[in-house]
């Protein structure tokens, strides 16, 4: 039997730009500005703060950005950005492998591009690949693997050493070795949301730089594993084996790897995020927003209407949103009774919404509310994320269900919304000039020749200098 780690690695080391179809490179530019709002926002909050102070520690280097804290090697640069890419909770997510894919990825790819002045049609190529093993490996043991890990800084280190190593041009058994030390690094364990800890956000950032580490090692010669993914002590077995598992279907399956591999790119599967919270909620906030408008409700008729709120949803995401009295924001982000009552009272569920979780109408609402995981719903995971929302009203009972949230690709959003949530995200902080310069630069990408300059505009933003991510404040 061939080596599916050998087969993955041909497969990444054989992909240029040239070569890749047109939609996954109009992806790849979606999931680059998609992520760029959330990294950018992100980047003044408390725990990116922390993470730029602790990345400045590690030595002076201009290799390559860290937004708004100046420069750092690019494994260091990588760790920064990947923590503040996954703060907010509005960056990307794929439904099949439960990945935030951007948060990791991105700025693995964004750091040693700048590094290596490769130019913008490597990079888009770059994030498509590292999608691309991300996505084919969490695939293959998701659900089970799920159940104590969280794959955005497992599984999404294998993506983010992809990445970086087709910037670097590494060969097949170069790649191999970058894998290999990718996954021997992989750690990302749930016991953070028991209490709200800054952990999460710590995943991505660490498999961000953990996969440039990789491919810098194995590009210097040094060796990893070569079967890490099947291997009998490889990340298969081992990080399924401990699981509970939600289906009778094998713990993994190694198959889907390489199904389709090199002919179906699994970017164009990729789910973007409309609301700031967990994307296990998301469902069941979209049936919320469909009751709301359908009974033209205001926030004083749910309160005075409302009865009670049934919300049933499948067993791996009620098992990471089924706090019901959130004390923080961040808890509250990760509650699913929260998250819809707010959409229910405020008909929205944007970052404000979780400014203030001791709101005494939502307070009322979530003792009116059950959350329950449905079998039915469970069996139909990870391949659908669904659920089901009554509310008993003075007059009978609303229904609403789906099978998908939107954003993901069974119910799409255009490039035009994801560029109006960058815009939104970006102004709100930096300013309506600084956004659009910004939208600006990412439209150019493909035709950048060095990375390493793409972000850096003519000085027309009342400064005499070129405009510096690394040296955006708000």
């Amino acid at each position: 039997m061939s080596s599916v780690t050998r087969a993955l690695a041909e497969a990444l080391v054989g992909a240029r730009y040239e070569q890749l179809p047109h939609d996954v490179i109009a992806h790849a530019r979606r999931s680059v500005t998609d992520w760029l709002g959330s990294a950018l926002a992100g980047s003044i909050e408390k725990p990116a703060r922390l993470a730029q102070q602790v990345a400045a520690r590690f030595g002076v280097s201009n290799e390559a950005t860290v937004f708004g804290a100046g420069r750092a090697s690019a494994p260091v640069a990588a760790f920064a950005n990947g923590v503040a890419s996954h703060i907010l909770e509005l960056d990307d997510i794929h439904k099949g492998s439960t990945v935030h894919a951007a948060a990791p990825i991105i700025p693995a790819a964004l750091a040693v591009a700048e590094r290596e002045h490769a130019d913008g049609r490597a990079f888009l190529a770059a994030v498509a690949i590292g999608y691309e093993a991300a996505f084919r490996i969490g695939e293959a043991v998701n659900p089970s693997h799920y159940y104590f890990f969280h794959p955005t800084g497992t599984v999404a280190t294998f993506g983010a050493a992809a990445a970086a190593g087709s910037l670097m041009r590494l060969g097949p058994d170069q790649m191999v070795h970058a894998l290999g030390s990718a996954g021997t690094q992989a750690a990302a364990l749930w016991e953070f949301n028991a209490d709200g800890a800054m952990s999460k956000h710590l995943h991505p950032g660490k498999a961000a730089m953990n996969g440039v580490i990789a491919a810098d090692l194995a590009r210097a010669g040094f060796t990893g594993a070569t079967r890490i993914l099947e291997g009998e002590r490889g990340f298969f077995e081992a990080f399924t084996r401990g699981a509970v598992s939600y289906q009778t279907a094998p713990l993994y399956d190694a198959s889907r790897v390489t199904d389709g591999l090199g002919t179906r790119w699994k970017i164009g599967e990729n789910g973007y995020k409309l609301y700031s919270c967990c994307g296990h909620t998301h469902t069941a906030v979209d049936c919320a927003l469909e009751i709301r408008a359908r009974r033209r409700w205001s926030k004083d008729d749910v309160l005075r209407e409302a009865s009670g709120i049934t919300i049933e949803t499948y067993g791996p995401g009620y098992e990471i949103v089924k706090e019901m009295n959130p004390r923080t924001p961040y808890q509250a982000k990760f509650s699913m009774a929260y998250c819809v009552a707010t959409a229910l009272l405020e008909g929205a569920l944007g970052l404000e919404q979780f400014s203030n979780v001791s709101n005494p109408a939502v307070s009322e609402l979530l003792r009116r509310t059950r959350v329950s995981a449905a079998d039915d719903l469970t069996a139909k995971y990870p391949a659908s994320w669904p659920a089901r929302l009554a509310v008993e009203t003075t007059d009978g009972v609303e229904r609403a269900s789906s099978e998908f949230p939107k954003g993901h690709p069974e119910r799409p959003v255009s490039t035009a919304e994801l560029e109006q949530k960058f815009t939104t995200l970006v102004a709100s902080r930096f300013g309506r000039q600084i956004a659009e310069a910004m939208l600006g630069a990412l439209h150019s990408i493909g035709d950048c020749g060095d990375m390493a300059m793409v972000f850096r505009g003519p000085g027309d933003l009342g400064t005499k200098e070129p405009l510096f991510l690394s040296s955006l404040v708000p």
